[in-house]
């Protein structure tokens, strides 16, 4: 057998971003995989070829190409956009919101007895992005309030919180360390689920500030708090592509 003096690069690289028959595709390695098989990322709506080695990507390639029509099916039944219009209905943590159009600033107006939440703003070509903005800020301030009252629970200083647009979590903290406090990122399409479900997100990165991992002592702390999160997690895997194409045209 030739040596390859000149060690040349595999055609393929895990985490390379391609395109095969129209669709785009992402190339996994997993080691433990025994065969190249294909998936749907439902939150970014793309497909992933996993191979069990660097070698075996160009045969990951070779089999998604030869799955197109199953490709388009499942890409298909992805639910599509929902660009926010006066009319519309919303749900912000379970609860109805109407999106009204109404001349003056934009401003969110929370429910009376006689009436549900409503969104309102100028109805013209930025209604949509105002809109947007304060459910932005109604996450901010739920997800804010569940945080402090975790973070006091389990006897922690409350964390910097921030709401980011992050498509591969719904959350993610960093612990306390000696140079920097604590901090939580949360998706602003929290504020979409229902309100337990995003509570459960929410106890679920409180968690880490005690337990940096998923062992068993964290998802003891998590069960503490707020029982069986189970059914919370279904609901964000079942859900999840629903959540993400909310907002986008």
């Amino acid at each position: 057998m030739a040596m390859n003096l000149f060690g040349r690069r595999p055609a393929f690289s895990h985490g390379d971003r391609i395109e095969a028959e129209g669709f785009p595709i992402r190339l996994t390695v997993n080691a433990r995989a025994r065969r190249v098989s294909l998936r749907i990322d439902r939150i970014r709506r793309e497909v992933i070829a996993v191979a069990p080695s660097v070698r075996r990507l160009p045969e990951a390639v070779a089999f998604a190409r030869e799955k197109a029509d199953w490709i388009a099916g499942q890409l298909a039944d992805l639910p599509d956009g929902q660009p926010l219009g006066p009319g519309m209905e919303i749900s912000l943590f379970g609860a109805p919101v109407q999106l009204l159009a109404s001349a003056g600033r934009a401003r969110f107006t929370p429910a009376a007895a006689d009436r549900p939440a409503a969104i309102t703003a100028p109805d013209d070509a930025a209604f949509a992005d105002r809109a947007l903005r304060l459910v932005k800020t109604e996450a901010r301030r739920w997800l804010g309030e569940r945080t402090a009252h975790y973070a006091d629970a389990l006897g922690r200083p409350l964390p910097k919180v921030a709401i980011t647009d992050t498509r591969g979590r719904w959350g993610s903290c960093r612990p306390a360390s000696p140079r920097a406090e604590a901090s939580i990122r949360y998706s602003w399409r929290l504020a979409l689920a229902p309100e337990a479900v995003a509570d459960y997100v929410v106890a679920h990165e409180c968690a880490h500030l005690i337990e940096a991992n998923h062992g068993p002592r964290f998802w003891a702390i998590v069960h503490d708090l707020v029982g069986d999160h189970a059914p919370h997690r279904a609901w964000l895997k079942r859900e999840g592509a629903r959540l993400h194409a909310f907002g986008r045209g």
